[in-house]
Order: C-alpha cells, then sequence, then structure tokens
C-alpha cells in the first residue's frame, strides 16, 4: 500500500546504485583482452630466442605482466558476466532463452579455465562464448520492448 500512495517503483541495476547500466561489451573486451594474451604468450614460447632469454628479468617480467593480465580480465569477465546474470537477467527472460543458466555457466567456467591455464583454443573458445551472451542480451532487451 505504501507503494501504491507514494508511486514507488522498483529499479534494477548492476549495482547498488540504480542506474540501470548494463552491457555484455565490458565482458566481451575481457575475453578478447584474454585472448590477446595467449597468443602473447604462444608466441614467446615459439619464438627460438626464447631458451636465450628465459632467465633474463626484463623478459620474465614481460611474461608475468601477460600471464597477471589474462587471469584479471578472465576474472572481469566471469564478473561481468555473472553481473548480467544475477542483476539484468529476471525469470521471465527464460521464455525468451530457455537455455540461459546452461549458456552462462558455460561462459563462467570458461573465463575460469582461462585464468588457469594457457590455451589459444579455450581463449577462442571464451571469446565466442561471450558474443552469445551478447547476442543472448540484444536478444532479451528487444524482447522486453515489446
Amino acid at each position: 500500500m505504501f507503494k501504491k500512495i507514494f508511486k514507488i517503483e522498483n529499479v534494477y541495476a548492476h549495482c547498488d546504485v540504480p542506474c540501470g547500466l548494463y552491457d555484455p561489451q565490458q565482458a566481451l573486451m575481457a575475453a578478447n583482452t584474454v585472448r590477446v594474451m595467449v597468443k602473447q604468450l604462444k608466441d614467446i614460447e615459439s619464438d627460438p630466442e626464447y631458451k636465450d632469454h628465459k632467465d633474463d628479468l626484463k623478459f620474465k617480467n614481460y611474461i608475468v605482466r601477460r600471464i597477471t593480465t589474462k587471469e584479471n580480465h578472465a576474472e572481469l569477465c566471469k564478473r561481468e558476466v555473472l553481473i548480467l546474470w544475477t542483476d539484468y537477467f529476471k525469470d521471465d527472460d527464460l521464455k525468451t532463452v530457455p537455455d540461459l543458466h546452461e549458456q552462462i555457466w558455460k561462459t563462467v567456467k570458461l573465463a575460469s579455465y582461462n585464468k588457469q591455464n594457457v590455451d589459444s583454443e579455450k581463449a577462442e573458445e571464451l571469446y565466442k562464448q561471450v558474443e552469445v551472451i551478447k547476442d543472448i542480451f540484444d536478444k532479451v532487451v528487444e524482447a522486453r520492448k515489446k
């Protein structure tokens, strides 16, 4: 009754401030960063000069920075997808996307895998899976307009 008297409406957002801004683009950028860091690490691994520089502190720093960036962005990707899942998507969206939970689960599992490993195929798979989440998001946005 209190809501009716004061015309209070529910609002939803990705944080505790009700800005209502949701966008899978940050997750997509993070997944792309994972993909690029894995490629750079794989390129280093196949470089014949690798053996000559493996004990060089500058070289170690180069490697560690890419691993750290890969892991941080895989975590960011995971967090952004989970924010969409827990805060943006609603029960009614399952009518539009019946396999929503499965797609989210697959994406966050891939993000976790990419934090722990340097695997070109899985990095590419993560990027493509986040594209699936973006497509789902776009589909839900359109369905909610109707």
